[in-house]
């Protein structure tokens, strides 16, 4: 059972082109959750490591000069748990969005923590098919050997959605292919009964899930740009926004739209 969520940013990036907020948004933050549970602690999504600090090259150039994240030590996920008083080893399961370099990056600081993703997503990373998919997969951030939990599809209804429980009943993975090939969603019940949906890179800036939509145009050609299955992540993003629109008890926010962020926290 959740007794308690935090609301982290474990990676503050500057995207380039954000003078203005024209073409970028000025900030855009690596959204992660910690769960405080009975049982032990979950994180959801890990944001930039400190191997990532370690080893700024394994991010690639084009990535460090697009994103310009700051990789700061006090942001890493091992850092600000300290900082609440716990120790990695009180993480018992990270439960990832999925493994893009600014998602899974902390992994290598939980080595006791299972890791938890979907199997078209550890497929996608493990056995890249694609030149998009040999890119973006770091393989380093990884290699310590984590202890995957790698879930198959199918599972519960949980609203509309197709969900795989992940830790108990109340951390579940729901599938939202289209930004990689096993990207999905992670739904966290809160202390009171209601759900929050961290929905990961389904969409970037919090307009595109507003009824009727808005866009900023940057993110749009970004999201279009790294995406496997485009239809089907404007599918799942349109179904997104009738889950918000129909679900009050549904809070839903992404990985990177810093605004979501500051007031959740």
């Amino acid at each position: 059972m959740t007794t308690r969520i935090h609301h982290l940013d474990c990676g503050t990036m500057h995207p380039f082109g954000a003078p203005g907020g024209r073409l970028m948004p000025r900030r855009m933050v690596a959204h992660c959750l910690l769960v405080e549970r009975a049982d032990g602690l979950v994180l959801v999504d890990s944001g930039f490591g400190t191997g990532d600090l370690a080893d700024k090259a394994r991010l690639g150039r084009p990535f460090l000069a697009l994103v310009r994240p700051d990789l700061a030590a006090e942001q890493t996920a091992v850092a600000q748990l300290a900082a609440l008083g716990h120790a990695p080893e009180d993480v018992t399961d990270v439960v990832l969005t999925h493994l893009d370099v600014d998602h899974a990056g902390g992994i290598g600081d939980f080595p006791h923590a299972r890791i938890h993703v979907t199997a078209a997503e550890h497929r996608a990373a493990m056995e890249p098919a694609t030149l998009l998919e040999k890119r973006r997969y770091i393989q380093a951030q990884w290699a310590h050997g984590p202890r995957w939990e790698v879930h198959e599809a199918g599972g519960d209804d949980w609203f509309g959605f197709t969900g795989v429980r992940a830790v108990g009943d109340d951390v579940v993975l729901i599938p939202l292919r289209g930004h990689t090939r096993g990207h999905a969603g992670v739904a966290v019940r809160t202390p009171d009964g209601g759900w929050i949906l961290h929905a990961g890179d389904s969409y970037f800036w919090r307009g595109e899930l507003e009824t009727p939509p808005s866009y900023n145009f940057g993110m749009v050609g970004f999201q279009k740009l790294m995406a496997v299955h485009e239809k089907e992540r404007r599918t799942n993003q349109e179904r997104l926004r009738e889950l918000r629109a129909g679900h009050p008890e549904v809070t839903v926010f992404s990985a990177h739209d810093a605004p979501e962020l500051d007031a959740l926290r």
